[in-house]
């Protein structure tokens, strides 16, 4: 072997090396495992502004990438599953949001308590900050809605911070099409603005914490 062969195997196998690396991290961002951090406050307190988590997107099945093909998952998403997918009104953001509502469920708001099936939901994870109940837009009310038909492939989502949420009450039930995947557990947090701003302010107590 010549002494210039030995130097081109050598940033050959780098360059396979970064590239598998490129490869794998695609793969797992695409059909497994996906961050996702909180920007604001309508899932007080079971997540707050600041935590960073992961979304688990093999457990619904994984949309292939730029299509609207969704690959076999182990199930549907459940009643009581806190879920992150694209907002309907424009699908290049974000939301996070418990599923309270699957297809074939009837929804309703009765003074500010979710009904499912006319029975009302054992919620401890909700959080209440104004005692008003408040009708925001003539037809669209916050605490006192109209009952709801969800319907195939369509969930109802709400935020646990009831009261600063802006959700399916108001914007519609979410189709299975905009959903990524199930939020697992939070792996790190941070009460700054930007993380970069909160690592003298970590909140450890919040981290590896299971989001249920």
């Amino acid at each position: 072997m010549s002494k210039s062969s030995a130097p081109k195997s050598q940033v050959r196998e780098y360059t396979e090396a970064i590239l598998w690396a490129v490869v794998l991290t695609f793969f797992l961002r695409a059909f497994v495992i996906q961050a996702f951090r909180i920007p604001s406050e309508s899932m007080c307190d079971t997540l707050l502004v600041g935590d960073f988590l992961f979304v688990n997107k093999f457990e619904y099945g994984p949309k292939i990438p730029f299509t609207h093909i969704r690959l076999p998952g182990l199930h549907a998403p459940r009643q009581g599953d806190v879920i992150v997918f694209q907002y309907p009104p424009d699908p290049s953001k974000d939301f996070i949001k418990r599923c309270i509502g699957t297809p074939g469920h009837t929804v309703q708001v009765k003074h500010k308590d979710a009904y499912v099936d006319g029975r009302k939901l054992a919620e401890p994870y909700v959080k209440h900050v104004d005692p008003r109940e408040i009708e925001y837009r003539g037809y669209e009310d916050r605490d006192n809605t109209e009952l709801v038909t969800v319907g195939p492939n369509q969930l109802f989502m709400m935020g646990d911070n009831r009261d600063n949420s802006y959700d399916s009450r108001f914007w519609g039930t979410v189709d299975m099409d905009l959903v990524k995947g199930r939020a697992l557990f939070i792996y790190f947090s941070t009460a700054g603005d930007k993380w970069w701003n909160g690592l003298f302010n970590i909140r450890f107590n919040r981290m590896f914490r299971p989001i249920r």
